[in-house]
């Protein structure tokens, strides 16, 4: 593997884990908005 490769891989590696943690947060705000509608209802 060369220079190229080892910083692209680093660079989609960043930015999977920036999509992993978006994910997380918008399971996050879905389950609160859940929980808010099961209260309001």
């Amino acid at each position: 593997m060369g220079v190229p490769e080892i910083r692209r891989l680093k660079q989609l590696e960043d930015e999977n884990g920036k999509l992993e943690r978006l994910a997380a947060d918008l399971t996050l705000d879905r389950s609160m908005l859940q929980d808010v509608l099961k209260r309001k209802w």
